[in-house]
Formats: C-alpha cells, sequence, structure tokens
C-alpha cells in the first residue's frame, strides 16, 4: 500500500504544481500594457497640450495604466522647442537613448511613436540603442529620405522656417550649417547625391549611405512592426514620398520611386526589403495636410499597434 498512497501523493503534488503554473500564465497575460515612448516633431514639444500632451491624454484613456513617456528634449518646454531647430541629431539621439536606458519603467520594452521628424529620430534610436527593446515603431509623417525642401512650416514657427531656408540656401551641407542646424542634417540633395553621402551628420549615416554598419541593419529588422504614416495632401513635406521612404529619383528633383525601387531596397542594406518579405512594414495613408488627423483615425489605425 505504501508505493500506492506515494503515488497518490505525487500525483496530487503534481496537480497542485499545474494548477498553480495555469495561475501564473494566466496572471502573467494579464500584465500591464506596453509602455509607449513618444517624440515630437519640428517646433513642438513634449507637452503642447494642443498636439503631444492631447496624444498622451488620448491614449491613457484609451490604454488604462499605460505609461507614456513624451521626451521632452532640454530642461525646459521653451528649450525642447528651440532643440528640435538648433541642437545637433547626433546629441540628442545620445541623450534619449540614455533616458530610455535608464527609465526602469521602459526595462522591459517599450512602443515608440515619432511625429514629423521625430519619426526619423526615433528609428535612429533603435538601430543605435537596442537596450532597451523597441517592439514596434510608429513614424507619423517621418521623413526617412529626408528632404529638398521646406514648402510651409507650422503656424508661430514660420520666421524660424524663413531663417532654415536663407542657411540651406547658403549653404547646406557646410560644415556651419550642418552642426547647428537640424533640418540641415536630414537635408537631401537630389542633384548632389555625392556631397550629401559626404557630409550629411545624420541622415547618411542611418541609412547605411557613408558605409555599412551590420547593427544597425540587426537592431532595426529586431522590431515586430515599422509603420509609416504618409499624409496624402501633405503640403509641409518635399516630397512627401520620403514618408513612406521613398524619394526623389537621383539626378533631378521632380520625378519621386517609392521605396522598393531604391538601392536602399534592392541592396537592403537596412533589412527593409527582409522586413517587408516578412510582413513587419506597414503603410498607412491619412488624408489630409501634414500632422492632420483626427481622433477617430488615430483610434482605428495607430491604437492596435500600441497594444
Amino acid at each position: 500500500m505504501a508505493p500506492v498512497k506515494c503515488l497518490a501523493a505525487f500525483l496530487r503534488l503534481l496537480l497542485l504544481l499545474l494548477l498553480g503554473g495555469s495561475c501564473r500564465l494566466s496572471l502573467g497575460s494579464a500584465a500591464e500594457p506596453v509602455p509607449l515612448v513618444i517624440w515630437h516633431g519640428m517646433g513642438d514639444s513634449c507637452c503642447n497640450p494642443e498636439s503631444m500632451g492631447y496624444i498622451k491624454k488620448i491614449v491613457e484613456e484609451k490604454i488604462p495604466g499605460i505609461y507614456v513617456l513624451s521626451l521632452q528634449i532640454g530642461d525646459s518646454v521653451i528649450e525642447d522647442v528651440e532643440n528640435s531647430f538648433l541642437m545637433n541629431v547626433n546629441d540628442q539621439v545620445k541623450l534619449v537613448c540614455s533616458v530610455l536606458a535608464t527609465d526602469p519603467k521602459l526595462q522591459g520594452g517599450y512602443n515608440a511613436m515619432g511625429f514629423s521628424q521625430g519619426g526619423q529620430f526615433l528609428r535612429a534610436v533603435v538601430q543605435r540603442c537596442p537596450s532597451p527593446p523597441m517592439f514596434n515603431l510608429i513614424s507619423v509623417g517621418g521623413q526617412h529620405q529626408g528632404v529638398y525642401g521646406f514648402p510651409r512650416c507650422p503656424g508661430e514657427s514660420s520666421h524660424l522656417c524663413d531663417w532654415i531656408r536663407k542657411m540651406l540656401d547658403l549653404g547646406a551641407y557646410t560644415e556651419a550649417v550642418q552642426d547647428r542646424l537640424v533640418q540641415a542634417q536630414y537635408w537631401h540633395d537630389p542633384l548632389n547625391e555625392e556631397e550629401y553621402r559626404k557630409k550629411s551628420l545624420f541622415l547618411a549615416d542611418i541609412n547605411q549611405e557613408q558605409g555599412i554598419n551590420p547593427t544597425y541593419k540587426k537592431n532595426l529588422m529586431s522590431l515586430k512592426k515599422f509603420v509609416m504614416v504618409k499624409f496624402l495632401n501633405d503640403t509641409m513635406v518635399d516630397p512627401p514620398a520620403s514618408e513612406w521612404f521613398g524619394y526623389y529619383r537621383a539626378g533631378q528633383a521632380k520625378e519621386t520611386i517609392p521605396l522598393n525601387e531604391t538601392s536602399l531596397y534592392t541592396e537592403d542594406h537596412l533589412g527593409l526589403k527582409e522586413m517587408d518579405q516578412a510582413g513587419k512594414l506597414v503603410y498607412l495613408g491619412a488624408e489630409g495636410d501634414h500632422l492632420h488627423f483626427s481622433k477617430e483615425w488615430f483610434f482605428k489605425n495607430i491604437l492596435p499597434f500600441l497594444h
């Protein structure tokens, strides 16, 4: 009888362990929401109640308990706005990587959402700083192949944009302009590709046009989804095709080509072709001008990637 009793006791213990394990699994499936990191665009700030502050608010309302970090570059909101024009992008990315690495709420990973130039800046973050891990990158109007013009600028920043145009006209790729002007660092002149590749301080590097960095490709491919939103009536970004990683065909500034016709895709230096074939690239179109979308559109199209 002793062996039978021992077997029965063992079976009861095994059953308890299995039940306990299933309870732990069910608790794990109800874990806290994935944190969200937001990076604003040119002339904006982390906490503007009509832009990033509003996005933070509606995300928190829709996903109870979510931790949303809206990045502030500088010690104040005013500095944050100024730095979106005047602080070296590589220094900004380095600063953000440090902030993310030391935030205890992000160590298990996070989703990221960049608005306008914040889209390509967050792509630099995932390529250069894989820890903590970024799961989904959502680029809302980001210019991943750069820009070749500033036809229009947001509201109160118009006077700064006039100054930016003058600086770019003086020489986008001069050392003084490249080092001091954010927008020059993703200025992509299709009429002078050689000078762009040689002197661009930021964009040419993250797009593997100054040499191949295998870790950039590896880190970008670690994303679960790379979502790119293009505004179909954009009057601010030139060319709008850059928002879907397309650009002007080299040597002219009229005809644009989609991502899959660019050498960046066909030679696959960033892994975008592999990501596309794996279903990791998501192209979304939004009716309206740059960064103009409704709350309903946001909930329907963007919210699913934040869960």
